[in-house]
Order: structure tokens, then C-alpha cells, then sequence
């Protein structure tokens, strides 16, 4: 078997199932298997799998035993040659898997691979491509100055080497995952996928970070950031230098001080953020499925304008609302859309295909937003 995609779920129902779509999509010229491991989520988040994915290995933990412990027990049943840990509140393009095995394969003693992340709003995520957080570059990241956090001497839409990679995809041989002993079950939650980056360069290969395919990652979803991301960030990164650098009472006190000033930076601009406003004039669906933009109007009370995918790139679109139906438009032309129309006031809800529902995130450090309809 070619590949495993491997899915840590944890009460992301409608999040998960627009995943599982994608990825199917995306492993369908594959001899891959999709495992779903699930941390004692209290939604019907397995009910869901096991209704609609029978060919899903579903793993049901009776408790919530965290990030790493959960993808170790699934990469232990994967049967793939490679692996790919995904997070449940991402969607893939259709071709994502065949580009990035094209990638990988060209290149000698590659380690882990990631690619472009965008968030719910179209833009880039920078935690796709990351530096070393050595204690100095983690304060400094903790206290708002991220340049040397992440990875930015290379652009975002090349490839090349880096040292660290986020989880929310990551694809490697599964020898090479098992020769560096997997996630660290030290680590709960933040942390495992840069201590898993520096394990496989310390053993001698080479990570890379992949720019010319984008999957989507409702980051707010996974990644709140209250004081309590901040404590858990610390704890991770504790357990991160316990391990490979030497501790000393300057480095404490130093990242100490650090998550102190990150958590009252926080709370000033928390009181000062503006909350997105979805109240607009123009709101636009593309799809060609009559009945189902009339079924959307009628439940959300919103009057939506059909547009079609090969709309003129000239046509103005900005502060609205744009809903796509991904059973008219692939992943890859939304993904495209998105990022050509991010930042002119526009908001994006996908509707999965087959689905009764859309969803969307107008923040990526809060929770996105799922209407049924």
C-alpha cells in the first residue's frame, strides 16, 4: 500500500467530514487507506464516520490521550509506505498527494514534507515553514516578534529545505517515522510536530517545505489562543529543551517572562479586536444546483446571487459573502478564488459535496462556523 492518511479527531464533526470528502477525492488513483483516530469526542463525530465512511479505519479512544499518543496508536495499524498526519479541520485540493509524491521522490535523503497551509480567509499560514525555535527565537516569538520563528527567507509559493514543519500536514515515510520513535508522548498538545522535525534532521535527513499546492486549515478550529495556548505553548516548549538543550535558570525565567507579556499582549488585543462582521449587501453561491441556493436563502434568510466558476477574473468581488459548492467547483479552483479575493472584505463558507451543510472561519486563532441547513 502506497500511502495512509491519518486523521486525529476530536469534536470536529462537520470539520472532519469535509475532510474525509477531500481526501478521498484526493487518494482515489492511490492504493492508500484513511484511518480516523478519535479522542473520546462527545459530538457524533463517529457516528458520522461510520455511517458515511465504512471504508475508514475508525479508532475510538475511551479518553482524550492527546496529539501524540493518539497518531502513534494509528501509524502502529497504518499499512502504507508513507504516512501523512492531517489535522480534522483541513480540506485538500484533488491533486495534492500526486504533487507532493512527484516532490518527494525527486528529492535524495528527504525526511518529512509540508506544504502551503491557508487559513479559512485565504491567507498564508507561516507556521508552514518554520525555524528552530531555540530559546531565544521562541521568547521572542512569545513576545510578538515572530521573523526568525518562522522560515522566511524562503517564499511561500517555492520549494526547499527547512528545519521545522507543522502538524497539520506532514508526509514521510512511515520507516523513517518509526525510526525516529514517532511523536514524543511527553507532549500532550503543541510541540510533537517540532520535536518529530528535529528528531528526523538529527538522524540525518532533510526536511522540505512544498509551495506549489495549498490545503486549507481552519487553524482557529485546533489553535485558541488563550492564555491556556500560551501555558500549554510553554509547557511544550520546556519539554523541547529538557530534551535537546541544555536547561538552565536564565532560559526559564527568560521564556517565563516571555508567555507573561504574550498573555497580557493577548488580552489588550483581544478588548481591542474588531469581531468579523457578516452582515453584507452581496452574497454569492457558486454553483449551478437551483434548488439548493433557494434551500440556503430560505435557511439562512440571506438572498444569494448564483455565480458561475468561470466568472471574468475582471468582475469585482469584495466585502461579500461567497459560498462554494465543492460539488460544482473543485477544492483547487476555491482554494484559488480564495486567495485571489482574500483581503477585499470578503468572507468563504465551502459546502461540501452531498452535504447539508457549509462551512467557514473568518478568524484563524478563533472557532470557525457551521450552519445547517
Amino acid at each position: 500500500m502506497k500511502l495512509s492518511v491519518i486523521i486525529l479527531n476530536y469534536n470536529v464533526r462537520y470539520f472532519l467530514e469535509q475532510c474525509l470528502l477531500s481526501v478521498e477525492k484526493a487518494v482515489a488513483n492511490f492504493d492508500a487507506e484513511i484511518i480516523v483516530i478519535d479522542n473520546d469526542s462527545k459530538d457524533d463525530s463517529c457516528a458520522m464516520v461510520k455511517e458515511f465512511f465504512p471504508n475508514v479505519v475508525l479508532i475510538e479512544n475511551r479518553a482524550n490521550v492527546g496529539f501524540s499518543k493518539a497518531n502513534n496508536q494509528a501509524v502502529a495499524v497504518a499499512k502504507g509506505e508513507y504516512v501523512c498526519i492531517l489535522n480534522p479541520d483541513t480540506a485538500v485540493p484533488e491533486d495534492v498527494f500526486s504533487k507532493a509524491f512527484e516532490y518527494y521522490e525527486s528529492v535524495e535523503n528527504i525526511g518529512a514534507l509540508g506544504v502551503y497551509l491557508m487559513d479559512g480567509t485565504g491567507k498564508f499560514l507561516p507556521e508552514s515553514k518554520r525555524n528552530l525555535p531555540t530559546p531565544k527565537v521562541s521568547f521572542l516569538k512569545l513576545t510578538g516578534f515572530t521573523q526568525k520563528y518562522y522560515a522566511t527567507h524562503l517564499p511561500e509559493n517555492l520549494n526547499g529545505k527547512v528545519e521545522v514543519l507543522v502538524g497539520a500536514f506532514m508526509l514521510l515515510k512511515r520507516s523513517i517515522y518509526n525510526e525516529v520513535g514517532g511523536f514524543d508522548e511527553d507532549y500532550f498538545m503543541y510541540g510533537e510536530d517540532i520535536d518529530l522535525s528535529y528528531k528526523i534532521s538529527q538522524a540525518g535527513y532533510e526536511n522540505h517545505y512544498y509551495g506549489e499546492t495549498t490545503v486549507l486549515h481552519y487553524k482557529g478550529e485546533s489553535t485558541v489562543k488563550d492564555e491556556a495556548y500560551f501555558e500549554r505553548f510553554y509547557g511544550a516548549m520546556q519539554i523541547f529543551y529538557g530534551k535537546h538543550f541544555n536547561k538552565n535558570l536564565l532560559l526559564e525565567s527568560s521564556v517565563s517572562a516571555g508567555v507573561a507579556l504574550a498573555k497580557k499582549a493577548k488580552k489588550i488585543a483581544s478588548e481591542k479586536k474588531p469581531k468579523a462582521d457578516l452582515k453584507l449587501h452581496r452574497n454569492y453561491f457558486f454553483t449551478e444546483n437551483i434548488e439548493l441556493l433557494e434551500t440556503l436563502s430560505e435557511t439562512t434568510a440571506t438572498v444569494f446571487q448564483m455565480v458561475s466558476k468561470n466568472m471574468h477574473p475582471q468582475v469585482l468581488l469584495e466585502n461579500s459573502l461567497l459560498v462554494f459548492d465543492a460539488e460544482y467547483i473543485s477544492y483547487k479552483e476555491i482554494f484559488k478564488l480564495m486567495k485571489q479575493l482574500k483581503g477585499k472584505g470578503n468572507f468563504f463558507r465551502i459546502r461540501p459535496v452531498g452535504c447539508n451543510f457549509i462551512v467557514g472561519s473568518d478568524q484563524s486563532d478563533e472557532k470557525g462556523g457551521v450552519v445547517v441547513f
